[in-house]
């Protein structure tokens, strides 16, 4: 083998098991929320729920006016408020003003949660739904209600795991001389999922 096949080689496996480090734990969880998701119907969760009411300070009350744009952030005062007496964190999140009330949708991964203030009244009526671990990680798949540092964070593993299989392949296409059996089960990988689609995916 002359030294720059043997040197690419060395550069191929070295990429390959580089991404295979750096995808490792994704691909399990991956691979795992793929069972618990195909599986979501036979996973029976009770869901979680909790409720708060309970009145805005006044001197709060007083500086909530509604915004010329009827979805806007809560103010600053707001936001915090809720956060140290409440651990609600609601910070940067487009609310539904009108003269009655305030309304903020706050989805999570794994649950729901949303928030209503009466302007008139004061009465801040809160509600959580968590649906549990199972339904946590599902979202992590689906990258449901997880960001925007989680919607890179995806596409950047994603990227990943086409490097950890394309130098699979190359490795693969190295060793195939030697293992007469390499392209036959490559060829399976590709035939079974296409003819259960043709078979039975209608």
């Amino acid at each position: 083998m002359s030294m720059g096949r043997w040197l690419w080689i060395g550069s191929v496996r070295q990429w390959h098991w580089i991404s295979s480090a750096l995808c490792l734990i994704g691909m399990l969880l991956f691979a795992i929320t793929g069972i618990t998701l195909n599986h979501a119907a036979q996973i029976q969760v009770k869901p979680h729920v909790t409720t708060l009411e309970t009145n805005v300070p006044q001197a709060i009350l007083q500086t909530l006016v509604q915004p010329e744009d009827e979805k806007s952030p809560l103010p600053d005062e707001l936001s915090t408020w809720l956060n140290d007496e409440h651990g609600i964190i609601a910070k940067d999140r487009l609310a539904e003003w009108s003269e009655e009330e305030i309304y903020l949708s706050l989805p999570r991964p794994g649950g729901d949660a949303w928030l209503s203030i009466d302007l008139l009244a004061g009465e801040l009526l809160y509600e959580k739904t968590d649906r549990g671990w199972v339904s946590y990680f599902n979202d992590l798949h689906k990258g449901r209600n997880t960001g925007s540092v989680w919607f890179w964070f995806i596409d950047v593993f994603s990227v990943a795991c086409v490097i950890f299989c394309v130098t699979g392949l190359i490795l693969l296409y190295r060793h195939s001389a030697s293992r007469p059996t390499t392209w036959p089960m490559v060829g399976l990988g590709l035939v079974i999922p296409l003819l259960l689609i043709l078979l039975f995916i209608h």
